[in-house]
């Protein structure tokens, strides 16, 4: 089954792959807190800073950031909406699960085999 998104298939797999890696999702959670620059944000890391900026290339690709110059420093912010729908693109699968599990609890309360085990 598809689940009816607004979002084109590409654009759902770069959210998904960007926070499938565990730094990104950490870049995520600082910048959600507040805006730092790209160097603020390379400090917390034990990684260069051209790595810390793939990260963040491969976040602001998929939508779940964006980057403001401010003099020689570039920071980065939260998009919220962006994260919003990859949220409730989350909450359509959990339902289309839901329903999955509850058909399968209504087959085994129906299975006469399932029954005659209790």
């Amino acid at each position: 089954m598809v689940v009816d998104v607004d979002l084109a298939q590409v654009e759902i797999d770069r959210i998904f792959q960007a926070l499938a890696d565990a730094t990104r999702r950490d870049i995520l959670t600082r910048v959600i807190e507040r805006e730092q620059s790209v160097s603020a944000l390379a400090g917390a890391y034990r990684m260069s800073l051209p790595a810390v900026q793939k990260h963040v290339s491969v976040l602001e690709r998929a939508g779940l950031i964006g980057k403001t110059r401010h003099g020689r420093e570039q920071h980065v912010h939260a998009e919220p909406q962006r994260i919003r729908l990859a949220r409730e693109l989350l909450d359509r699968y959990e339902v289309l699960w839901r329903h999955r599990i509850a058909a399968m609890d209504a087959l085994l309360a129906e299975d006469p085999a399932h029954r005659s085990k209790e």
